[in-house]
């Protein structure tokens, strides 16, 4: 009988974190699960960190080993060996609560979601002071993916606060992009047919900010990287018929993501010539996604209504509309850099 939900734990390295994090999911309140744990080429000792936990805890966790591919093979390949009623990924990295599996299957079930959301708050792995507290703001609420509502849009898309309905993505595929594999990859379930969502705003998982980790190196190459990755979801959107009833919500998204997120991490890249990169962003939005000028989503009258945060991405969408988008990085930098706030795109 197949297990209620499958957990699958990309592993490269960082033989000093992995076991923190099985500790965690091999004492899951949930008992029916299994654990995925796919090595992908790792140097140090995680491989054989993995392989123990395999002999202490033989009914839950599986191993397996492959060359090096990068963190979205190893994901692509525990999502193709997966049997679980229900999908999650977790950071080898980062710890989530021994109730991660149960509170998100329970509210999966209870209400037949096919995508269970968490709170989750960011954690400076230094100090061990948290940073900020995420998606919990919602509550306990169910939703219908609407094409039309700003949530599609701007819905956190991390990969390891949510759990799947498995035969739902059980067919998609991780890109070999670095980077934005958790965006793309909610989006595309949404395409290929998650209809409902719930939310519990436990925090249910703690993720571990590094000094090494991607979100503090960015570089030009991951904005190429997140192109390719926009145009193959608006080309995957062509294949199945949809992308007239989705084009102006992926250009929302394709702004958000690349002109406001990756945009800003880019500009602490002291190598970039920014007013360049940001002008090569304006001109491949408007090849690739032109609807991102005049979306219903960044109308003045409609952001209004959505509260701050709309509100807030209408002036940044209202410079790079004027061709000024050094302002937002400029004022963004100095609210993070010299304030000390971080505004929630």
């Amino acid at each position: 009988m197949a297990p209620k939900v499958s957990i699958v734990v990309p592993i490269y390295n960082l033989e000093q974190y992995v076991p923190r994090c099985l500790d965690a999911l091999v004492n899951q309140t949930l008992e029916d699960i299994e654990i995925l744990c796919v090595n992908d080429g790792s140097k140090d000792s995680a491989p054989q960190i993995i392989e123990d936990y395999k002999s202490r805890y033989p009914n839950k966790v599986k191993t397996f080993h492959k060359q090096n591919g990068g963190e979205w093979s190893a994901r692509t390949y525990g999502l193709k060996e997966a049997t679980g009623e229900y999908v999650g990924f977790i950071d080898s990295d980062d710890v989530p609560e021994v109730t991660w599996a149960e509170k998100l299957y329970n509210a999966a079930k209870a209400n037949d979601a096919d995508i269970a959301f968490s709170g989750y708050d960011r954690v400076d792995l230094d100090t061990g002071k948290t940073v900020s507290v995420e998606m919990t703001q919602h509550g306990t609420m169910n939703k219908d993916v609407d094409w039309n509502d700003d949530f599609i849009v701007y819905a956190n898309p991390s990969l390891w606060n949510k759990l799947y309905r498995r035969e739902l993505v059980k067919d998609l595929e991780f890109l070999p992009f670095r980077g934005c594999n958790d965006t793309l990859f909610l989006i595309h379930s949404y395409m290929y047919g998650a209809k409902k969502l719930t939310f519990i705003p436990d925090v249910l998982y703690h993720y571990y900010l590094r000094s090494s980790s991607q979100i503090h190196n960015m570089n030009e190459k991951d904005i190429e990287n997140l192109k390719k990755y926009l145009i193959v979801t608006k080309d995957n959107a062509k294949k199945i018929g949809k992308y007239n009833d989705y084009k102006e919500t992926l250009a929302a998204m394709a702004f958000l993501h690349l002109a406001i997120s990756w945009a800003f991490m880019l500009s602490y890249d002291k190598e970039v010539n920014m007013n360049k990169a940001l002008k090569e962003i304006i001109k491949y939005l408007d090849t690739e996604f032109p609807e991102w000028r005049k979306c219903k989503h960044y109308k003045l009258g409609h952001s209004i209504k959505g509260g701050l945060k709309p509100f807030l991405i209408w002036g940044v969408h209202l410079c790079y509309r004027l061709h000024i988008p050094q302002v937002y990085i400029w004022v963004n930098r100095f609210v993070l850099d010299v304030l000390k706030l971080e505004i929630k795109w």
